[in-house]
């Protein structure tokens, strides 16, 4: 879209004229940096602030745009009271009390998805969900490409999206986290889905209820839903005079499991799309995952026989139900992004046999007796690590047996203590890492260095 147009929509969605904004970019991380470059290359008068005193991007934001002014440290009031616009980075509670004042006192919020959106013509799919919303975002990228479109992929999930501007695209498909539609009005995508809902981040949201309904808001505008009918919770978001696909792991749907002739197969329309056999990923939630991006492929067009190919060569993303050894018979799975309750729940149930469960870190407030359940069909034992251990151990009142581990390394070692010939050793926390670790990849990366050790 060429820059008059683009700001023309601006105007007219967010009263955003460049001669008139006065616009603070809140947060200098990926997104603000994104924000930032979009705003210069159309003219805006802006400033950035983040109340860290070394934020990630500031380097990179200084050496690019050395003419914009730059606060650190604690937030600027002053900042806050002349900007008549703000795009607040989705690491940014809206809570902030500079955030919140400067909202009550008339400045409008706008975010880098409503930039986006009002930026470009071509198709949005819009994917989000508590879990899976990685891999199903990737999955739906390789079909497009194998369907012979160009395609964009990004959000939350590696590139910015207003960096995916930067390359022309037939199709863009946009990871979205609730942090980012709770700021986001103008989305209006071709297409959108939330997997499922289970708690998460409750240390932003207030309860499950209003997590679920800032995750609704991606169906907000009239775009077609995919809609997950395994999740009560996803199944009532449905609205009337809506174009929708639903999907199925348990039960007849539009895309859904069935067997022909004897070999259970995914299926549209009780049509063979392909044997499920033929999907390399562990796990029945993967059976789910490949539905969602096969009902949001179809529902933009894309060759049927060009997405299944594009599945059958899928080997899952690092860190998600990651096979990393087999060791005397006993295999090591790394599923580290499991960072709470519903993605542990998930893996779990798509296995057959027991399995030994490493778990633990920062529950982020969640309520951990939602994974008894589970531990009880599934679980062999459990090693537990980690700053929220003890909340686990006392919400699984001893259902299974019960190891505790200082860090890592030595949960590894607890765990091959455990495991006898055809075990499976899971990492699936249930838990955000940060509070031993940078990220959810350290993690994974600290447990394969562990098992991999055993293996030495």
């Amino acid at each position: 879209m060429e820059n008059a147009a683009m700001i023309k929509k601006l105007i007219s969605r967010f009263a955003l004229d460049p001669r008139r904004a006065k616009v603070l970019v809140v947060g200098l991380g990926v997104t603000g940096l994104s924000v930032a470059k979009y705003l210069s290359k159309l003219g805006f008068n802006f400033a950035a602030v983040d109340s860290r005193d070394n934020p990630p991007s500031l380097k990179e934001f200084t050496g690019q745009l050395p003419d914009v002014p730059v606060f650190t440290g604690k937030f600027s009031e002053e900042a806050f009271q002349v900007a008549t616009h703000l795009v607040v980075s989705p690491g940014v509670a809206l809570t902030e009390p500079a955030i919140a004042q400067a909202i009550a006192n008339g400045s409008v919020l706008v975010s880098d998805i409503d930039l986006f959106a009002c930026s470009t013509h071509a198709p949005i799919v819009a994917i989000t969900g508590s879990n899976g919303k990685s891999t199903v975002t990737t999955m739906l990228g390789e079909m497009a490409k194998t369907s012979g479109k160009l395609v964009g992929v990004g959000g939350n999930l590696g590139t910015a999206a207003l960096e995916l501007l930067d390359t022309p695209a037939d199709l863009f498909v946009l990871e979205l986290s609730s942090f980012q539609l709770e700021r986001t009005t103008v989305l209006n995508a071709a297409v959108a889905t939330v997997l499922n809902i289970s708690a998460d981040h409750l240390d932003r949201h207030r309860d499950v209820e209003e997590y679920a309904a800032v995750k609704q808001r991606i169906f907000d505008g009239n775009g077609v839903m995919v809609i997950n009918a395994d999740d009560p919770r996803v199944n009532a978001m449905r609205r009337k005079g809506r174009r929708t696909y639903a999907y199925s792991i348990k039960e007849a749907a539009d895309f859904a499991l069935a067997k022909i002739k004897g070999v259970e197969c995914l299926v549209y329309g009780g049509k063979k799309l392909m044997a499920l056999s033929e999907l390399p990923l562990e796990g029945r939630h993967n059976a789910a995952n490949a539905l969602a991006a096969l009902a949001l492929g179809t529902a933009v067009g894309l060759n049927p026989e060009a997405m299944c190919d594009a599945l059958r060569r899928f080997r899952g993303l690092p860190h998600r139900m990651q096979k990393v050894a087999k060791i005397d018979e006993v295999t090591w799975i790394n599923d580290s992004k499991a960072t709470n309750i519903g993605a542990c729940v998930a893996a779990l149930q798509g296995y057959e046999r027991k399995v030994i469960l490493l778990a633990g870190g920062d529950a982020k407030g969640a309520d951990m007796r939602e994974l008894l359940p589970a531990v009880q069909e599934k679980v062999k034992s459990i090693v537990l690590m980690g700053k929220d251990a003890d909340l686990i151990e006392q919400a699984l009142g001893g259902c299974v047996p019960v190891l505790r581990a200082e860090n890592m390394r030595e949960a590894v070692r607890l765990a091959a203590g455990q495991a006898q010939r055809g075990d499976t050793v899971l990492l699936s926390p249930a838990c955000a890492s940060l509070d031993q670790y940078k990220n959810y990849q350290e993690r994974g990366e600290v447990f394969a260095k562990a098992v991999l050790e055993l293996k030495a």
